[in-house]
């Protein structure tokens, strides 16, 4: 058991960048900004990204919270944090301001630095109608502002074409996230970690680009990677096929999609400090 824990530990700390992380904005995250920036801190992560759920989920934070992540430093002690979101798929979202079938505005996506999206019960596609998820999934795929399709692997809920999504994300350059909660036996999305890690290998043999993160809820989850790195490890995906390994290679990927004006005014001040 001691050596089991000893390797999760050091396999952990193989990514410095955990591009999924939740506060207490999600309505069901535990952990304040400052909480989950000291948490990572402590582990020796160099970049977190708040991504917390988009508003037409019961509790989801409003698009005025999104566009007042402004106020968030982006560089911490050392450390980035890249003011974020999850958006949510839904089928109708002109009431918030969006061409791309997703819960936050337009105006707000554009100036954050990392936008995620994924699918989420109560919000429109609880019908399992796979032709109906494929075209929700590469609609927001196609958005200049859209990062990461996250927990893809939950096609048991959500059924799409697996194939035409992913060749999707490799067409628009999106994230393809392999999501270490889906596999965890007490989650929401308990049943989903074989499909998770089978969809990541399809991904990265298709050349799609992959992070792998946490999606924590709570400060202590930050950076744990643990057992989804192994799994995929065991499936064919190498470590050095995700972008989160260090924040360098992340903010290459993110700094190389777009101009994200709060990211650039965090990193130009810190190089005037500097």
């Amino acid at each position: 058991m001691m050596n089991l824990q000893k390797n999760c530990v050091d396999n952990n700390k193989a990514i410095k960048a955990d591009l999924h992380v939740h506060t207490v904005g999600s309505g069901h995250g535990f952990s304040t900004v400052s909480e989950n920036a000291e948490a990572a801190l402590e582990k020796g992560m160099e970049l977190i990204a708040i991504t917390d759920h988009g508003p037409s989920i019961p509790q989801g934070a409003h698009n005025w919270y999104f566009w007042n992540l402004s106020h968030v430093p982006g560089i911490y002690k050392g450390l980035v944090i890249l003011r974020g979101c999850e958006a949510n798929l839904i089928p109708d979202s002109s009431k918030y301001e969006s061409r791309w079938g997703i819960d936050v505005a337009d105006i707000v996506a554009q100036r954050l630095d990392y936008v995620t999206f994924g699918f989420h019960p109560t919000v429109g596609f609880d019908d399992k109608d796979s032709d109906r998820n494929t075209d929700a999934a590469i609609h927001a795929m196609q958005s200049p502002y859209v990062d990461q399709f996250n927990h893809p692997g939950n096609l048991a809920e959500f059924p799409f074409d697996v194939d035409a999504v992913i060749a999707a994300a490799v067409e628009n350059d999106v994230v393809i996230e392999l999501n270490n909660s889906s596999q965890n036996p007490l989650g929401a999305r308990a049943a989903t970690g074989a499909a998770e890690i089978d969809f990541a290998r399809k991904a990265y043999s298709a050349g799609a680009k992959l992070a792998i993160n946490s999606d924590a809820h709570h400060a202590t989850g930050i950076g744990v990677i643990e057992p989804a790195l192994s799994r995929a490890a065991d499936a064919g995906i190498p470590i050095d096929a995700y972008i989160n390994i260090d924040s360098n290679r992340a903010l290459e990927h993110i700094q190389g999609r777009r101009e994200r004006p709060l990211l650039a005014a965090a990193l130009a001040q810190t190089q005037k400090e500097i």
